[in-house]
Formats: structure tokens, sequence, C-alpha cells
């Protein structure tokens, strides 16, 4: 059956309509100074750990793989700077694991490693092999290892190619900036990846408050010569909190539901980042791997926002100085949006491989509202967009019941926070929805 292409979205369950504060949307994007030292955490990936190649004492440079793991659902390390290995220091990372990382003090020159060079791909097999080698994860903060994503087994009857460019969290800006930055590398990406899987049909999904990034997008893809057959469109999006969220954005895109704990190639689908898709443009023509990253820096405690592209591993507070400091003493910094960012304990954290966005909070806008008794409205069922019911996970987790949070599918929560947003008791269902989860896993998992 020939595939056809939306003409409007296809309808989804809840959300939240947030408010946007893309401050820094219409900013050219600044390139940061050579920081004095990076610090790579061996865990940047969902994943196992990439071990260290390197020691102290040795000299690296800019692409240089200095981190490995055998395990299939991991990804390589690389230098992001040149200079010399300072040696290893413990890492807490904002989930709470604590991890190594490599110290590297820069020698200020960003010497390109001598041994890099465009990867040769003819094939998917080899495409696939050369996407992990880039150290490629999710760039739109889940950091899960691309070259899995892309390793379709051949079971799964891959068709549509879904280009997430929703950016639905407010303040975070980092993809719309792509889009207009590098618009020929973004649809370079989409027919290299198109053709290597032998995909039928490409949708860029954006969403309608971006009308500048829906006119860059829609001219380059309808270039009949790189497209004859029409087969890369633009969908514009309803404007609404998670659109992003890969479920949601099949949804809204194909009308195919992804049943519980399944992945979207499991419909028939491949959903990529609009940033991982352009990266993978310049990747096959330089052979770089992921060492930048454009990371939205704002919020009220911030001095200048922009968006700011570092190496990875750059100090937040590094970033915050090049942009001027802050405006006043932040009461709460967040590795990535509002929604579903992680509070971050020190600005002395290195930037990651995943993160899109650092926002800093004065106390004013940090302050949460202090929870109050549930009174039974159903805004958070009535809004999930995974159908779930956040008041009986909150219960059972507060009881650590882990049959009844199984009976209540809590892994199948993406921890959006749609229910507590539109909670008017400001109950935390997202935390204990989380713990509910962390009972689930150390109980061996669903029964």
């Amino acid at each position: 059956m020939e595939l056809t292409f939306p003409t409007k979205p296809y309808r989804t369950h809840g959300g939240a309509a947030v408010p946007h504060h893309k401050n820094t949307a219409q900013a050219e994007s600044l390139v940061m100074p050579v920081p004095e030292r990076v610090v790579l955490p061996m865990q940047q990936h969902v994943g196992a750990p990439c071990t260290p190649l390197v020691k102290k004492g040795d000299q690296v440079f800019v692409g240089q793989k200095i981190a490995e793991s055998t395990a299939f659902v991991s990804a390589p390390i690389h230098a992001s700077v040149s200079g010399t290995v300072a040696g290893m220091e413990k890492v807490m990372l904002p989930g709470g694991q604590v991890t190594d990382g490599i110290v590297i003090e820069s020698d200020g020159q960003m010497t390109p490693w001598a041994e890099l060079h465009p990867p040769k791909v003819d094939t998917l097999e080899e495409f696939v092999d050369a996407v992990r080698e880039s150290g490629l994860v999710g760039l739109g903060g889940a950091g899960f290892p691309a070259h899995v994503k892309l390793r379709v087994p051949p079971e799964k009857n891959v068709d549509t190619l879904i280009v997430n460019v929703a950016e639905c969290e407010p303040y975070i800006t980092a993809d719309h900036r792509e889009a207009l930055e590098n618009s020929e590398a973004v649809l370079d990406g989409v027919y290299t990846i198109k053709k290597l899987l032998g995909l039928e049909r490409v949708i860029i999904a954006v969403e309608d408050n971006k009308p500048d990034v829906i006119k860059v997008l829609r001219e380059i893809a309808d270039n009949q010569e790189m497209d004859p057959k029409d087969q890369v469109r633009i969908l514009p999006l309803h404007a609404r909190y998670p659109q992003g969220a890969e479920k949601v954005l099949v949804q809204a895109c194909t009308d195919r539901k992804i049943p519980a704990g399944k992945l979207p190639a499991d419909v028939g689908c491949i959903v990529m980042n609009i940033t991982s898709v352009a990266f993978l443009s310049r990747y096959l023509k330089t052979g770089m791997p992921l060492v930048k990253k454009r990371v939205t820096i704002d919020g009220s405690a911030v001095k200048n926002p922009a968006n700011v592209i570092v190496p990875i591993g750059t100090k937040i507070a590094d970033v915050i100085a090049f942009l001027g400091g802050y405006r006043e003493e932040p009461r709460k910094i967040l590795m990535g949006g509002p929604m579903m960012g992680l509070a971050v304990t020190s600005d002395e954290l290195p930037i990651l491989k995943q993160n899109n966005g650092i926002l800093a909070f004065t106390e004013k806008d940090a302050r949460l509202m202090k929870p109050t008794d549930c009174i039974r409205c159903g805004k958070c069922v009535a809004n999930c967009p995974m159908l779930l019911v956040p008041t009986m996970l909150e219960k059972y987790a507060e009881r650590q019941d882990v049959e009844a949070l199984n009976d209540y599918a809590v892994m199948t929560c993406m921890e959006c926070g749609t229910c507590a947003y539109n909670c008017p008791a400001g109950r935390p269902l997202v935390q204990s929805i989380r713990l509910g989860k962390s009972y689930v896993k150390k109980a061996g998992g669903k029964k």
C-alpha cells in the first residue's frame, strides 16, 4: 500500500499548553572560546559506561577516541579539545549516578587528530558502524546511542523517518537555531538516511510556533532534484507539550500507536532529532566525531541568554561566565528544560552530549508551590499523554506497592511532567512516579 502524507497532524491525547519563553530563538549562535579544561564523564548515554583508553600525561587531540565500551548499547567518547590528560575525577551526574571523568587540560590549539578521515559508507552496515564510531547519541535529551536506533532488525518493516523539530520544552531553542543555521546539512542528512535505510517517507515535524523554521526547511525539502518523488515533506504540528516525545510524535505524524514496552521501529518508524541528522551529514563529510554541542543558556538568573556552541565537557560555570555571568545568585539550575530537565547541585558539572539547555532561575522563579491535598479534580488523568492515572501511581509509590505499580503501568510513564503541571494542588507527582519506577526495578521489573 502506498504511503500517504498527512495534511495536518493526527489527534493525540492530553498534554499541556505551557508558555514558550523562546527568548533566544532569533539570535545567532555564539561560539565559545576554548576552555582551560574539560571533564568528559564515561557515562554520557543510555547503556553501558565507557572505559578510558588514555592515562594521565597522554597528549590527545580533537576527535581522538579516548573511551570505549564493547557493550552493544553504548557509544564511544572523543576528546573535545587538544591538550594533556590531567587524570580522572569522579562526576555525579544529574540523575545521581557517580561515574569517572577524564580531565583534559587544554593547550588552546584545538588541533584535530591526524587520523581523522571521512568514513567509507556504501552499505547500510557500513553506515551504522560509522554512526557508532561517531559517538552520536540522541541530542534531544534522551542520550540513546544512535547506532542502536538505526540498526533495525530485518523482521521490522520500517518505512518512515520522522525528523523531530518539535522542541516543545519552554526556553530551549537549540534545535530551532540548528534548522536556521545548518538547514542544508539537515536536508543532506535526511536524504542520506532515507537512501541508506531504503525509506519511503520522511516527515519533518515542526511545531507551528516556528514559522521561520517551517519556511526554511520547506524551501529545501521541495528540491525536485534531490527528491523527485516528493517523499520528504514538512508537517506543522500544534504547539502543545509534549509534542516532541517519541510516542506522541509518531501518533501525530502517522496515526500509529506504539504499544507499551515497544519502540517506534515496532510500528515502522525511526525518530531522529534534527541536530542528530545534521551532525551525521557533517560527520560523513569530515570524519569529525561528536565533540561539540549547541546549548541554550537561559533563565531569570542569566545575564545574557544565548545559544552557545561549546566543547563537550566544558563546565557550566565557564559557559555562564562567557555570557557575562549571573544576573543574581541562582536558586536552581536545570540541565534541560523546566518540564523534563534535572536539577544539578553545582555549576561545576560539565556539559554532556545529550544536553540541549542549561537554565538558571532566581529564588522568585525557582520557588515551588506548597503541595496540598489532592482534590480529585482529574486533571492529571485527563491530560496524561500515556492515559495513566498519576494519582494512583503516587499513592502506590508512597506505599512501595510494586504489584499495584505494575498494574497501573508505572513503567509506561515517560516523566513528561504534564500531570504535575496541570495539578492545582501542586502534588509532586513526577517525583513520586520516579520513586515508584525505582521500586519496580529493584524488585526485578514487571512480574
